[in-house]
């Protein structure tokens, strides 16, 4: 094929930028006819907001069409290489602006990153109209942004695009970028091109660029699967270890060892895997859960998880994956209690709620004369003088007798030791009743 046109150098993502809401795809409830920022567009009537969503679903465009259709002054700064002293500037600008009846907007991308003090430097001037604040994050505004600043500013969520809304893109490319509709591009594996994309717009239009550039010297450029995989060696996996997406997988991946679901936490624990979570991080996890919601319905759980995160440590990636599977695949198939769990808690409140009651004479030690002369031990009985090694007396402090904390459940080994207390404390702590 003839190359003698010139190859740009802008990125395919920026030539093809939706400049218009007609353009632009996914958003419906937000653009669609009727939806609140279409009518604040049509009404030239913005007010500060928060973009909230996953990487590559559109805040920057939005945010940037928002400006270019509403009589005001566009300024952009991301919060990663900026700090006060750019807001203040553009804050002086929008100042001056005010004095010609002129908008001003500030965009300010990755605002969660900015701290405390910086966004309480925004605070004065998007209150009283200075400024008009469009913020973009990915995490979720209710923890990564103040307060005060998140009462003066609507916070909408831009969901992940579909499917057809990444297709449209596609067909937006190559129809309207001056230099692919050039190409004699035949035919484009568009579903795994979409899904080596992880949803993001801007990977998939970056991978569709590569891709093309890839083939460049062939007469015909088909974009298969073979050419993709070459291109992004991996798929992108949407996972930021410091952000809530984090939590997300990692709450879904634990409630479902607790719900019995062994495939979905293999699901769940591969994608952290995946997207460079620390194997370390979720063995000990692991740890935690196979006390927590297992307990002593198996208490194997908690001795196999143990052995896990030290034979994760010794051995790490990629085998590590190996034994986490091992260990997540037993926690979930075993019988779950989280009895011992609720046990501690009610004992804890006891403890904070309640005095603190002093000890029984019978169950102090009395190393001294002095002490045995005062009582300290007396009466105590030794439960291995007795049969099966058990008698029975008051161990709680004498206001706190018959109190029970731990009601084992009838699931897997802890059946056996609800069976033995029962025997054991028959008539006196009510085992037979409250733990049935």
């Amino acid at each position: 094929m003839n190359n003698s046109f010139k190859i740009p150098q802008i990125p395919l993502s920026e030539r093809i930028r939706p400049d218009s809401l007609e353009t632009f795809f996914g958003q419906k409830k937000l653009v669609g006819e009727g939806n609140p920022i279409r009518t604040m567009i049509e009404n030239d009537s913005i007010s500060s907001m928060i973009f909230w969503g996953p990487p590559g679903t559109g805040k920057t465009t939005l945010a940037k069409i928002i400006s270019e259709k509403t009589s005001s002054e566009y300024f952009q700064i991301n919060a990663v290489s900026s700090g006060v002293k750019d807001v203040r500037e553009v804050i002086k600008i929008a100042k001056q602006n005010l004095l010609y009846n002129k908008k001003t907007i500030l965009f300010i991308d990755e605002i969660h990153r900015f701290n405390k003090s910086q966004q309480d430097a925004l605070l004065n001037s998007v209150e009283s109209g200075e400024i008009t604040l469009i913020g973009a994050t990915t995490e979720n505004p209710s923890f990564e942004v103040i307060p005060a600043l998140r009462s003066r500013a609507r916070v909408y969520i831009l969901e992940e695009l579909s499917a057809d809304d990444l297709k449209a893109i596609i067909k937006r490319a190559i129809t309207d970028d001056e230099f692919l509709k050039t190409l004699p591009i035949k035919s484009i594996d568009e579903n795994f091109l979409i899904y080596v994309s992880g949803g993001d717009s801007r990977i998939l239009l970056n991978v569709l660029e590569d891709s093309v550039k890839f083939l460049l010297n062939n007469d015909i450029i088909d974009i298969t699967k073979e050419v993709i995989e070459n291109i992004v060696q991996q798929k992108n996996v949407s996972y930021d270890k410091d952000g809530e997406e984090h939590y997300n997988i990692i709450s879904a991946f634990i409630k479902s060892i607790r719900g019995s679901d062994p495939d979905a936490a293999l699901y769940w624990m591969a994608r952290m895997l995946e997207g460079g979570e620390n194997p370390l991080f979720i063995a000990r996890r692991l740890v935690i859960l196979a006390s927590e919601d297992i307990g002593n319905a198996s208490p194997n759980g908690l001795v196999l998880a143990e052995a896990t995160f030290s034979a994760v440590h010794k051995i790490g990636m990629p085998e590590a994956r190996i034994i986490l599977s091992q260990c997540v695949t037993y926690l979930a198939s075993s019988p779950k209690s989280n009895s011992s769990y609720l046990a501690v808690k009610k004992a804890e409140q006891d403890v904070k709620n309640n005095p603190l009651y002093a000890v029984p004479l019978h169950l102090r030690n009395a190393p001294t004369n002095l002490m045995k002369s005062i009582g300290y031990g007396k009466e105590y009985k030794y439960p291995h003088d007795f049969e099966n090694n058990f008698t029975a007396q008051n161990y709680f402090p004498d206001e706190m007798k018959k109190s029970q904390y731990y009601f084992p459940t009838e699931n897997g080994q802890e059946r056996n030791l609800k069976e033995r207390l029962q025997q054991l404390w028959k008539n006196i702590k009510g085992y037979s009743q409250k733990g049935s």
